[in-house]
């Protein structure tokens, strides 16, 4: 078991992958991350169906978590306990959708980019925050980083795990850490390792 990656959430984007994208998600598997998110945003929901069930069984193989990235009919098929969404997708859902997402999964994961955010969240049993954009990154060039000290008040505030996504590498892995967040989110380190 790798324990370098033990603290950090693998976000996919087959884009940046050059070669097999499955090879490449069992070479991030093998490392044991936190988790892997299957984003994957573009794909219709049959191609990323297929694509879930391949990558779901290549983290029950390694024993890591995979969260599907808002597809929540999608996970319920397959059978997946464990959803990512963001704060619109949360709220836009019915007040009894909302109490059967806490049924349906044991891990819910929700983007968050405020205060306001995380409260959503948590009152929607949210169980992790991935928290954004944190230093400038590639694939929002021009967004402003919001920066450690938003880091580290979001944290204070917030009762389940903080994930720091925007920017984050091994080397910024450990200041997150460092002002209170559980660990990091990486896309393109993963993608192109």
């Amino acid at each position: 078991m790798c324990k370098e990656y033990e603290h950090t959430i693998a976000i996919t984007n087959r884009t940046l992958v050059q070669g097999d994208f499955l090879e490449q998600m069992q070479k991030v598997i093998q490392l044991h991350p936190h988790a892997v998110i299957l984003r994957e945003k573009d794909l219709p929901d049959d191609e990323y169906e297929a694509l879930a069930e391949k990558v779901l069984h290549l983290c029950s193989e390694e024993g890591v978590r995979c969260f599907l990235h808002s597809r929540i009919s999608v996970a319920c098929r397959l059978n997946c306990r464990r959803i990512h969404l963001s704060v619109p997708v949360l709220v836009a859902l019915k007040e009894e959708e909302r109490q059967q997402l806490k049924t349906d999964f044991q891990e819910i994961s929700v983007s968050c980019h405020s205060m306001e955010d995380v409260k959503i969240a948590v009152r929607n049993g949210a169980t992790q925050i991935i928290l954004g954009t944190i230093f400038e990154t590639e694939c929002k060039k021009g967004l402003k980083g919001k920066g450690l000290e938003f880091v580290r008040e979001i944290c204070k505030g917030c009762p389940i795990p903080v994930y720091a996504i925007g920017g984050i590498n091994m080397g910024r892995l450990q200041m997150v850490m460092e002002v209170g967040a559980a660990g990091g989110c990486m896309m393109s380190g993963f993608m192109r390792l």
